[in-house]
């Protein structure tokens, strides 16, 4: 085994340590030693005052200098190889303060886009996230909930307890995501499925876990839009289109809530993420009360 450089040395053998405690006797091995091996025999001492070498060993050339005892080097410290790097712990997202007029695609914005099965929610953050000027992260509800794999609460076998308790998890490990996001520099885009007549579990639940500069934007084309989006879905994604026209009837509370509402029924994905942007910069101007 090879020590590092700068390393200690292993500690000498203690008593009852080392070969002496396997049955290894030094003394055994030391010539002329009793029960040891024959071996020459043993030289008298040298006289008193004698600066010789001892008898038997030629003396070294007077002319040659005696060797310096060796130097050794303070061991260099080793440097920091893990990469670690420290990063500022995330809390509570403040409201984003832009002096003059506000230009959201240059500033840190914590945005959740609010909307029915359908509405676009997913397509519209991740290009709105790909094409800022600042990093930016787009979260999404339904990708974080799919994390658990095994006794995932698929909503479609009915909403109860465990299909409760895994989307108050999931939100409260995407507003975690996105505190640490934001504390360190970059955006965040989130999307779920928010009713406005469930406060407490909806957006109250999202401004307890992001904090109160999360801005809020609901995403709402006309029914008939959402239905045909919703049949290009595929597994637990697609739902029923009795469920949906549900959703999007709920949906409809917000009209009033004096949240920003987008409807997208005539946009594509470029269009609506532009006038996300102008509905942003609105409420960094002027930052709804909810």
């Amino acid at each position: 085994m090879q020590h590092a450089v700068g390393a200690p040395l292993p500690p000498p053998h203690q008593p009852g340590q080392g070969p002496a405690a396997d049955g290894w006797s030094p003394a055994a091995q030391h010539p002329g030693h009793p029960g040891g091996p024959a071996g020459p025999a043993p030289t008298s001492p040298p006289a008193p005052g004698f600066t010789g070498p001892p008898p038997g060993h030629p003396a070294p050339p007077s002319h040659l200098p005696h060797p310096a005892p060796p130097q050794h080097a303070p061991a260099a410290p080793i440097p920091d190889t893990t990469g670690h790097v420290q990063l500022p712990p995330g809390g509570p997202v403040a409201m984003p303060s832009a002096p003059g007029a506000p230009d959201p695609a240059a500033t840190t914005l914590a945005v959740l886009l609010i909307g029915p099965a359908g509405a676009g929610k997913t397509s519209v953050a991740k290009y709105w996230a790909d094409h800022r000027r600042v990093p930016t992260a787009h979260i999404s509800l339904d990708d974080v909930r799919e994390w658990v794999r095994s006794g995932f609460a698929d909503p479609q076998s009915g909403w109860n307890d465990h299909s409760e308790a895994q989307y108050r998890l999931a939100r409260r490990t995407c507003g975690f995501a996105a505190r640490n996001f934001l504390a360190n520099g970059i955006s965040c885009i989130l999307d779920d499925a928010v009713f406005p007549d469930r406060p407490v579990v909806g957006l109250g639940g999202w401004k307890r876990h992001v904090g109160p500069g999360l801005l809020p934007v609901v995403l709402l084309p006309g029914l008939e839009i959402v239905l045909e989006r919703n049949a290009e879905r595929s597994g637990n994604r697609r739902l029923t289109d009795e469920e949906v026209a549900r959703i999007h009837g709920r949906m409809a509370g917000w009209y009033g809530s004096g949240l920003p509402i987008i409807d997208n029924s005539q946009l594509d994905v470029p269009s609506t993420a532009r006038v996300l942007d102008e509905v942003l910069a609105r409420s960094i101007a002027s930052p709804p009360q909810w």
